[in-house]
């Protein structure tokens, strides 16, 4: 959510900006905004007029009284309760206006960075970099459900009958392995400085409405029936929500985590061939980083972000890119996000395993999360990547370690994790 004061100083920049976005039909709520806060701020100042009035005049009752004068200061004091009304009526004004008013600038974007290339859809994605020599092997690479099933490590129609489509059992060394890629990652990010956490799976709607904007919610959440909260979609709203209403001391900044968390997403809409199995689910697990800064530092941040996760997947010898996401392709509050993706030797192409969001102080401004500085109180800026998420993440690492013979090679890194185990055979 951006500045009101920006947006009423600001008019033009804010509509090109949503231009940019291919957001045209919310051209007129930015001439709405600004009639609605004139409205407002007349509002208030009327009421402000009042107030002093009422406190002068008290002062007058006062003195009357003091005087003996009882006939002039009950004259006084049918003014006051006169103004009462008055003052009353403007205050539910002014509630009324500036409810509607946070509503609309709700779904008014945030301000893109500069850097951020223009386009309508993901299909304007531009490439960064590649890492990592992209093999297709001489051997015909099986789906990756087909690969787990070799190995006695999935069972989706079990799934099905429980819980429907999109859940999976994961089991034996598919399983292990699950668990290692996850506890393999956390301790990636704690080596790295992060501060470990696991946090609440379930976060109340003014947290919600303060990580995300309503198409997202719309598109991700499920709500808990007769109750104020709803499953988290991805441990970054929790992480964030945990600093609502909050003064942090700038010497305390940055705040860098890695939290662990199940994910449930409603995952709407049609999905194509490649998002069968275990692509596209409604449950999965994810290790997430986040960080806190100063605003000036949130830069420098989104940098490391994203190579973090680059070179975890290098550490496990999983060739990458990195990939910008365009205007159109940007959620409302973010500031620029790119997408790093794992190579499929099945599909010869890159698939997405991970997404680096700066939110600059779109979450902080919803959620009142501020900066006690030296000069003064400021937002702080927000920002999260995808450590790493299987089952995806499995697709990449079966796809890329599978070997003729059908069995999975460990890399080393990840040996540890799966009690000392090199490879994975397939089941005769």
């Amino acid at each position: 959510m951006i500045d009101i004061k920006f947006l009423r100083e600001n008019p033009d920049a804010v509509k090109e900006n949503i231009k940019k976005k291919f957001q045209d039909s919310k051209l007129p709520l930015v001439d709405e905004v600004i009639e609605l806060d004139k409205e407002s701020r007349a509002a208030k100042q009327e009421a402000d007029e009042i107030r002093n009035k009422r406190n002068s005049i008290s002062k007058e009752i006062g003195a009357l009284m003091q005087q003996g004068k009882k006939e002039e200061a009950e004259a006084k004091k049918q003014e006051v309760a006169a103004n009462a009304k008055k003052l009353e009526e403007l205050e539910e004004k002014e509630s009324e206006l500036q409810e509607k008013i946070t509503k609309i600038m709700m779904t008014i974007p945030q301000i893109i960075d500069p850097s951020v290339p223009i386009g309508k859809d993901d299909s304007c994605n531009v490439e960064i970099q590649k890492y990592g020599e992209p093999v297709v092997p001489d051997f015909e690479i099986p789906y990756h459900t087909e690969i787990m099933e070799s190995l006695s490590g999935i069972d989706l129609d079990s799934a099905r009958k429980v819980a429907g489509n999109g859940f999976y059992y994961l089991l034996g060394d598919i399983a292990r392995l699950h668990s290692a890629v996850i506890s393999y990652a956390r301790d990636f990010m704690i080596d790295r400085g992060f501060t470990y956490c696991v946090p609440p799976f379930m976060i109340r709607s003014n947290v919600v409405t303060g990580v995300m904007s309503f198409a997202e919610m719309e598109a991700m959440m499920y709500k808990i029936e007769g109750e104020d909260l709803y499953l988290i979609g991805t441990s970054e709203h929790s992480m964030i929500g945990r600093y609502i209403d909050t003064i942090l001391d700038e010497e305390n900044l940055p705040q860098t985590m890695t939290s662990y968390s199940p994910c449930f997403r409603k995952e709407k809409g049609a999905h194509g061939l490649e998002e069968r199995g275990v692509y596209r689910i409604h449950q999965f697990e994810k290790q997430e980083m986040v960080v806190i800064c100063k605003p000036e530092d949130s830069k420098m941040w989104y940098d490391k972000l994203w190579q973090n996760t680059v070179d975890l997947f290098r550490s496990l010898d999983i060739p990458v890119r990195t990939l910008e996401c365009c205007s159109g392709d940007l959620a409302d509050l973010k500031v620029k996000s790119c997408d790093v993706e794992a190579w499929s030797p099945r599909q010869k192409k890159y698939f997405e395993v991970g997404s680096c969001s700066n939110l600059g102080d779109a979450q902080a401004r919803r959620l009142k999360i501020r900066v006690n500085g030296k000069d003064g109180k400021y937002l702080a800026h927000t920002l999260n990547n995808t450590v790493v998420a299987p089952p995806r993440m499995l697709i990449a690492f079966l796809e890329n370690n599978l070997r003729e013979d059908g069995s999975v090679a460990i890399p080393e890194v990840l040996q540890p994790y799966m009690g000392g185990k090199k490879e994975l055979r397939p089941n005769k």
